[in-house]
């Protein structure tokens, strides 16, 4: 599979039209689509399931489903969106199968919660290092009850809007903005104020995981789909 020479000609593409062509017959292609959103259904998975190679195990999974059901697919969101929803979908289900970390109800917490943390590390500027910040991110992140981890995950790490989050957790838009804020609380609000850019490089899908990923969904498609590329 020509990696390189796909995803340079497909750059232009837009997502409506990079599923047009591979509804049309087109495959190879759909790696485009994976190799454009691996980042982000790893970290919606990450953030449900809490596990790295369960997470990856849903990314394949929903890319095979988004694949099969591409027919659905009305252009009413983004595609991105629909594609995320159904990230959820499958890390929900398996979350639910292994009955681990039940949802919680936002309604369970009426106030701001705050999580402790090391006192050492109550000035990250001094005594942590870029890398070891991130760290500290992701570990505030996953430690918070999952309704609250995949909404921060979504609307602060992958910078969807407000609306976009709605429509990929299936929560009204009051809703997200009140888990964030509970969230927040529970990170404490100083932590995403003193990390800034360094949250975008934080839960990092790339390289070979994200190789193994698009190798192993296609070794699945085209045994669904019986083609040869």
């Amino acid at each position: 599979m020509e990696t390189t020479g796909i995803l340079e000609r497909s750059k232009a593409l837009t997502d409506d039209e990079v599923v047009a062509r591979v509804r049309a017959g087109d495959l190879a292609l759909y790696e485009v689509i994976m190799r454009r959103y691996n980042q982000r259904l790893y970290r919606i998975a990450r953030a449900i399931l809490h596990d790295d190679v369960e997470a990856e195990d849903v990314m394949q999974d929903a890319y095979v489903r988004a694949y099969t059901h591409l027919d659905q697919f009305a252009g009413r969101s983004a595609f991105s969106t629909w594609l995320s929803r159904i990230t959820v979908h499958e890390a929900l289900t398996r979350l639910r199968s292994r009955n681990r970390h039940p949802q919680v109800d936002v309604t369970e917490y009426d106030g701001e919660i705050s999580m402790k943390t090391p006192s050492n590390a109550l000035d990250p500027e001094k005594n942590a290092s870029t890398g070891q910040l991130r760290e500290f991110l992701e570990e505030a992140v996953l430690n918070l009850p999952e309704s609250y981890r995949t909404v921060i995950m979504l609307r602060d790490i992958e910078e969807l809007s407000t609306a976009e989050t709605a429509q990929a957790l299936d929560l009204t838009e009051e809703n997200v903005k009140i888990r964030l804020h509970r969230g927040h609380g529970m990170m404490r609000n100083w932590l995403f104020e003193r990390i800034g850019p360094a949250a975008k490089e934080a839960f990092p899908f790339m390289g070979a995981r994200c190789d193994r990923v698009v190798q192993n969904v296609f070794e699945r498609l085209i045994k669904l789909a019986d083609v040869h590329l």
